[in-house]
């Protein structure tokens, strides 16, 4: 992250880059500062899962070129066959 990622944001340590707000928290215990944090609310996506798998140099060269032409990304591409494929698969 750079130093930009904490511009308007508060921050106990008080660090002007992520080093020296690293550093602070090295040597402290959150707990010695609990009263001075706020409550946080998101939304974590456990479902949600990516899974890699390797191809050959050539088929990917082949992938990024199609892809290119059709104006998406490879990942796009490959899921829109791989869903295509497992469709006819049923």
């Amino acid at each position: 992250m750079s130093p930009l990622f904490w511009r308007n944001r508060s921050t106990l340590s008080q660090g002007k880059t992520n080093q020296e707000i690293g550093e602070f928290w090295d040597n402290r215990d959150l707990a010695d500062f609990w009263e001075k944090t706020k409550e946080a609310s998101f939304e974590v996506d456990i479902k949600s899962e990516v899974t890699y798998y390797a191809i050959e140099k050539d088929m990917s060269d082949q992938l990024q070129e199609i892809a290119v032409q059709k104006g998406i990304s490879a990942d796009v591409l490959i899921h829109l066959w791989m869903r295509e494929k497992l469709q006819e698969l049923k």
